[in-house]
């Protein structure tokens, strides 16, 4: 995608969801995505003392329910809306464990390898970049870290399926087209899939451990 078309999308990106923010959590989608979150956290383990990143983080929903299941978390949200984060921080009840940042998830405000866990819930579906955004995904990660997509997918195309009829274009990812990507990343074990809810897919990764070679060359696995 040339650099101007791809501005263009994050632009529209950030537009759609600043002039939602407001009334967001009132609306239909995030009674499902209630679903979806609780669905999610039935479906994997949470670590003791997780260091967690939300991306595309909305209003801070996903870290609201986590925090009673992990009370000793830490956490950043990233999201690409100032008005998403402006209601997440407004709503946020526990300041000195999560913060809320704006950003782009093509480079994530922090440094390698210091994440026990990454989530995306109904988000990844807008990144016009997602190979970029699981390579860094797996630069944060901590070796033996997870992180967990969920969102619409199809079942078996082979390609992504772009719908852009939509106010801002969105892809969906099928099984295979998630494994492929997870392998470009390069240090991304696919652990499974889950069907949640409906055409909601919660796929699971593993970030490599380092070796102890590795452990002195971090090149090897950024």
């Amino acid at each position: 995608m040339a650099q101007t078309a791809l501005s263009q999308a994050y632009q529209q990106k950030q537009s759609l969801f600043d002039r939602w923010a407001a009334f967001y959590d009132w609306s239909f989608p995030s009674v499902f995505y209630q679903a979806v979150h609780r669905r999610l956290l039935e479906s994997i383990e949470l670590p003791e003392q997780p260091n967690v990143l939300d991306l595309g983080c909305g209003t801070g929903k996903l870290f609201q329910r986590l925090l009673p299941l992990a009370p000793d978390l830490t956490g950043l949200g990233l999201d690409l809306s100032p008005e998403m984060v402006a209601q997440a921080r407004r709503a946020n009840s526990c300041p000195a464990q999560v913060q809320y940042q704006v950003g782009n998830a093509t480079a994530i405000p922090a440094p390698d390898h210091c994440f026990d866990l990454v989530f995306n819930s109904i988000s990844f579906l807008h990144y016009p970049q997602p190979a970029a955004v699981l390579a860094e995904i797996q630069r944060v990660l901590k070796p033996g870290g997870c992180y967990h997509l969920a969102d619409f997918a199809p079942r078996w195309a082979e390609q992504p399926q772009v719908l852009a009829q939509s106010v801002s274009p969105i892809q969906f990812h099928s099984p295979a087209v998630r494994e492929r990507l997870g392998q470009s990343a390069g240090r991304l074990a696919l652990l499974g899939h889950q069907w949640l809810l409906g055409p909601v897919l919660l796929t699971s990764w593993s970030r490599a451990e380092l070796s102890a070679k590795s452990a002195n060359d971090p090149d090897l696995f950024r």
